[in-house]
């Protein structure tokens, strides 16, 4: 299954090709084939997303998986736990603590 992913023009998300337009949800990515190539330079040209690209997926049950580690990062978020990071309110982000 070959799916097209690149990323929102004007909100810089992640998107998936839906086969009429474009989706933040995996889950709604469509196999594009051996359409992919000519799909993304459409779609560039038009202006609709920035740099799109064809990955290699796997149908699944819940939908698309990415083969690339990479591609289910950019699918599915990040690697590490939210709750550890800082948070933009947080008024020690900008403080280092020894």
């Amino acid at each position: 299954m070959k799916i097209l992913t690149g990323n929102d023009l004007v909100t810089g998300d992640v998107t998936w090709w839906t086969g009429e337009g474009w989706s933040r949800h995996i889950e709604d990515a469509k196999d594009v084939g051996d359409q992919g190539d000519i799909l993304a330079q459409v779609e560039e040209a038009a202006r609709r997303v920035n740099t799109p690209y064809v990955i290699d997926a796997e149908a699944t049950p819940e939908g698309p998986r990415p083969a690339h580690i990479k591609d289910r990062i950019r699918a599915l978020g990040p690697t590490v736990r939210p709750d550890l990071t800082l948070k933009p309110a947080d008024p020690n982000a900008g403080s280092w603590v020894i």
